[in-house]
């Protein structure tokens, strides 16, 4: 073959010219020598060298173009492996974005390509142990062997996909009546620390354990390293750590682990859904970070963004992630999603985008837990699209409406009996006062993983003992029982029988 000098208006294919022992020729990229690196390195194929590095990404000259986007890839500079994801690619330039961080790495390194993609463990072993986003265990388990699947495989075709699963009932009375939820449901979780987010969400993992023998993922997405400790210490006191699998990209982590922990988390659900036919409870606490360390990917990559800085992909991303929430025939997924509202703007593009895939929403709210009442949850703010006559019944339908009205007028009268009395209220308003006083302590209740601090033994309260016992209250055949006998109890009636 008869040499050419090769000169590119390619800066990059112009710094691998500078940087060859040969004038760069098309002979110096032929099979012959890819065939010699990949011979050098059993664990991957070679691909090119690096041209550029940034804090979060590097770009490589493809001597041969084998490479797709969400390949991993991989370098290693004195004795250590870095770690990367092929996020764009321009003609014979792969942006890829690392795992970790690039210190340490130079330009003209060699890079290979890795013979899997970005994998999650997936089989029995995920319970009872804490996994990075990209796979690896973190809590010192020592666990290992486990089997693993790509973290994008699984999406859902649309004839598999089950829309009007069962109820899932939870046995927390204030759930079940002002927000049921349906297996598969998407539901949105608002509060901010110190109203008993975590103490709601351990009951959910013991009651949904309990009540169906299924078992829950937490996803960790941008959330401080002390409180992911917390949450695995109390799941170990609380003897539920054998009853979940927690994955998390740490808050100090970059911006690459806390966009994937999404997609690990959910391969460990799926998991569970799948291949154990379960009804799993996913925890997802904070799914605005993943927004924002996508945002900042985008940035790295130059692509304009949207408004208030986010990714041009933001729609896609999001959907990408709530698609493969859903409910099968052999089984489902029920995400609780806690959101972080940028500002208090309800009207934020990323926070609407997210919304837009929610069936309710379920607000802890800090005036509630000021009164001693757990779980502290706002029930005028807490919503479902179940609360229809169709699905839940006209009798539950009539229930929560009527126990909305009432504790709507107990504020109003609040406020007049601050100032005037009681006395000055009129019969009807003095028995809507205290009925209502009687059903904001009726839905206070007893938790199970609370009874080491509180003393007072769990309940796990069936629907139909429920709508029962605010039948009662509302219809004023309790108004000779003390509004104090209601707080942190179970069912009323059927333990006075």
């Amino acid at each position: 073959m008869e040499r050419m000098d090769f000169k590119s208006n390619n800066p990059a294919m112009d710094f691998i010219s500078r940087n060859n022992s040969k004038p760069a020729t098309f002979e110096a990229y032929d099979i012959g020598r890819n065939a010699e690196e990949s011979a050098e390195r059993m664990d991957g194929t070679f691909i090119g060298q690096i041209v550029s590095i940034s804090s979060l990404k590097v770009d490589i000259f493809m001597e041969k173009p084998v490479v797709k986007v969400r390949d991993r890839v991989f370098t290693e500079r004195s004795g250590r492996k870095y770690w990367f994801e092929v996020a764009e690619i321009k003609g014979s330039v792969a942006s890829a974005i690392c795992f970790n961080n690039t210190k340490g790495l130079s330009r003209g390194l060699k890079v290979y390509l890795s013979g899997t993609g970005l994998e999650a463990p997936y089989d029995d072993q995920i319970l009872g142990h804490m996994f990075s986003s990209y796979g690896e265990p973190i809590d010192n388990s020592g666990v290992s062997g486990y089997n693993k699947r790509n973290i994008y495989d699984k999406s859902l075709e649309m004839s598999e996909i089950i829309i009007d699963g069962d109820i899932l009932w939870t046995g927390i009375k204030v759930l079940d009546f002002f927000a049921p939820m349906r297996k598969g449901f998407k539901m949105g979780l608002l509060g901010g620390a110190g109203v008993g987010k975590t103490v709601l969400i351990k009951e959910l993992i013991n009651n949904v354990y309990k009540g169906l023998r299924s078992n829950s993922v937490f996803v960790g997405v941008g959330e401080r390293s002390r409180e992911g400790r917390d949450l695995y210490d109390e799941m170990l006191e609380a003897e539920l750590i054998d009853k979940i699998s927690m994955v998390f990209g740490q808050m100090g982590d970059n911006a690459m682990s806390r966009s994937r922990a999404m997609y690990t988390g959910l391969t460990c659900a799926e998991y569970l859904r799948d291949e154990k036919k379960q009804d799993v409870l996913l925890f997802i606490d904070n799914i605005y970070r993943m927004v924002q360390a996508n945002a900042e990917i985008a940035t790295e990559l130059a692509h304009m963004p949207i408004e208030n800085g986010y990714s041009p992909a933001l729609l896609t991303e999001i959907s990408e992630v709530e698609e493969r929430i859903n409910s099968t025939e052999d089984g489902s997924i029920t995400s609780f999603q806690a959101i972080f509202i940028p500002a208090d703007d309800i009207t934020d593009g990323a926070v609407h985008a997210i919304s837009k895939h929610l069936d309710g929403q379920v607000v802890l709210d800090r005036k509630v837990a000021e009164k001693g009442l757990y779980p502290a949850i706002n029930v005028f703010a807490t919503t479902s699209t179940l609360i229809d006559p169709e699905v839940i019944g006209d009798r539950h339908f009539r229930l929560v409406e009527k126990s909305l009205s009432i504790l709507s007028r107990y504020e109003e009268l609040e406020q007049i009996v601050a100032v005037l009395g009681i006395d000055e209220l009129s019969e009807s308003d003095h028995n809507i006062f205290f009925r209502a006083r009687k059903l904001r302590n009726y839905f206070s209740q007893p938790m199970f993983v609370a009874e080491q601090y509180t003393g007072i033994p769990g309940e796990f309260v069936a629907i139909g003992d429920v709508l029962d016992d605010v039948e009662a209250i509302i219809s004023g055949d309790l108004d000779d029982v003390e509004e104090q006998d209601f707080t942190y109890i179970g069912a009323y009636l059927k333990t006075r029988k």
